[in-house]
């Protein structure tokens, strides 16, 4: 039985009432803000993640299913190039006419059946009415061509006699968790492939850009929230670009991974090998879900283990876990004045501070990145267990994984947005830099232990720690040291701007730059 047969919501009742004249179908009465507010940036994963999709992706298995049954001998039935043709357009073509179709044949009946209040076998029904229009079409088209003909025989080209006889056929053997699992599957990748995988790499191209834009760029560096060795604001732009890439690589590997199931109702084909004892089940499931690009699993219960989704699922959360930091390091730096943002004509920053431009885009990152690694956590440990063979309650929790991507999108494309506003105060971090000539003493101390000081590290620790400084009492500190005029002269050079070591060729260490990560 479906998790959830509940007629579709017609909009009707004292709570649809109390904003009259908007539909259900209004992003503005939508419950989710995935649907509502943020529905232009999710618009790309609808195709994927929408109840409608599930119902397109379980139509192509079953129609997979039957055309591979007609390729074995010991099944009575075969198609040819016309009948395959045919029935693949059943999915191919699949619309939202034949969306509402399953949909009624679920909830309330139709076309002769009555609810199934189930939903892979309203996918069954539905096929069954596909399958008796496709043998019509052929009738009415046969009849036509063979007006004036002589032979009948070669009057039909028709691509279905007749469809009755391959009723028994369809989901031949199966439960609904053969259909749902390699469905689900079939949907999760393209997603990740197609809308995920290149949201996360434009975030990437943005970071290398800023990292290579400004390699030179030098900025105070700060540990524990104190003034540490300085760096290079595109050296640290390409220490998130190189993070990205390698998590993103995980992604990409975990998706690969994605596995399939077919076997039954316990995971044995007890119900295949009734049936026909003599035929290669287990072959033809592998054969058929590698058909489907997919992984094969061979052991298993009704369920498909879900080891495979966790594994892409906790991968998505380290491209996460990467993006938040970033988020919050570049929040810091706009409330730091490091970076400055463009502002955009006509938009608000606050509704009573009239100067106020906010780092909005990389708030609302944060947000909804940690939203979905909430999500990918409870998918992760929750659709990896399953009482004894089987039970009904991942079903519900399987819908749901579109919104956990949708919000990984959201928070992508809003990374991204703030990227493109933010430029590089490189005043304001030279000014800082000025500031703090403390951050010299590491080079300080360093060069006198090379020249064999003992007591190095204390020299500059009794004259910087805790104190202000400047260049100068470094200078006086330099003019008593008992060392050569050129170790002293050396000294005398250090400045915070010019103390960045390799930070600015160390941008060109960016990983998958060029390779696999950009392909």
């Amino acid at each position: 039985m479906t998790d959830d047969p509940e007629p579709t919501a017609d909009g009707s009742g004292p709570t649809a009432d109390a904003i009259a004249g908007l539909s259900r179908s209004d992003p503005l009465a939508a419950v989710s803000p995935l649907d509502g507010r943020y529905a232009g940036r999710t618009a790309p994963l609808s195709p994927y993640a929408s109840e409608a999709a599930l119902m397109r992706a379980r139509t192509r298995v079953e129609v997979e299913y039957l055309l591979a049954l007609g390729g074995l001998d010991a099944i009575p039935i075969g198609f040819d190039e016309a009948t395959e043709a045919a029935l693949r357009r059943i999915y191919e073509e699949f619309d939202a006419e034949d969306a509402r179709l399953i949909k009624a044949l679920e909830t309330e009946g139709a076309a002769g059946y009555d609810a199934t209040n189930h939903d892979v076998k309203a996918v069954e029904y539905f096929l069954r009415v596909r399958l008796a229009e496709v043998a019509e079409e052929g009738e009415s088209g046969a009849g036509e061509s063979g007006a004036g003909e002589s032979d009948a025989g070669e009057a039909s080209d028709a691509p279905l006699d007749d469809a009755e006889s391959l009723y028994p056929w369809i989901h031949f053997g199966l439960t609904s968790e053969d259909v749902n699992n390699l469905a689900h599957r079939l949907l999760v990748k393209p997603a990740v492939s197609e809308v995920i995988v290149p949201a996360v790499r434009e975030v990437r191209d943005a970071l290398v850009e800023l990292a290579q834009d400004h390699r030179d760029t030098p900025m105070l560096a700060r540990t524990h929230g104190q003034p540490a060795t300085p760096t290079t604001f595109g050296k640290e732009m390409a220490v998130y670009a190189a993070r990205l890439g390698r998590a993103l690589g995980r992604v990409v590997v975990a998706n690969e991974d994605l596995s399939g199931k077919l076997a039954g109702a316990s995971g044995t084909f007890a119900a295949h090998r009734a049936a026909y004892p003599d035929v290669d089940w287990r072959g033809f499931s592998e054969s058929f879900v590698r058909g489907l690009e997919l992984e094969h699993t061979a052991l298993a219960t009704q369920v498909n283990p879900c080891d495979d989704l966790a594994a892409l699922f906790d991968a998505l959360r380290g491209v996460n876990n990467v993006l938040l930091d970033l988020d919050l390091d570049a929040w810091l730096y706009v409330s730091d004045r490091y970076l400055g943002q463009e502002a955009v004509e006509g938009e608000t920053g606050s509704s009573t501070m009239p100067h106020k431009v906010n780092p909005i885009d990389f708030e609302n990152s944060e947000g909804n990145l940690s939203k979905a690694n909430s999500d990918l956590t409870f998918l992760a440990d929750y659709v990896t267990t399953s009482r004894l063979q089987r039970d009904l309650s991942d079903s519900t929790v399987k819908r749901n994984v579109g919104a956990a991507l949708a919000h990984c999108l959201i928070g992508y494309s809003k990374a991204a947005d703030g990227l493109g506003k933010v430029v590089p105060n490189e005043t304001v971090m030279r000014e800082e830099l000025d500031a703090t000539p403390e951050v010299i003493g590491e080079a300080v101390q360093t060069v006198l232990r090379r020249e064999g000081d003992t007591e190095a590290y204390e020299r500059v620790k009794e004259l910087s720690r805790g104190r202000s400084v400047t260049l100068d009492d470094f200078r006086e500190l330099f003019d008593e040291l008992d060392v050569d005029d050129g170790v002293r002269e050396e000294l005398k050079t250090l400045t915070p701007a010019g103390y960045t070591g390799f930070a600015d060729e160390l941008v060109d260490e960016i990983d998958g730059v060029g390779g696999p990560a950009d392909e």
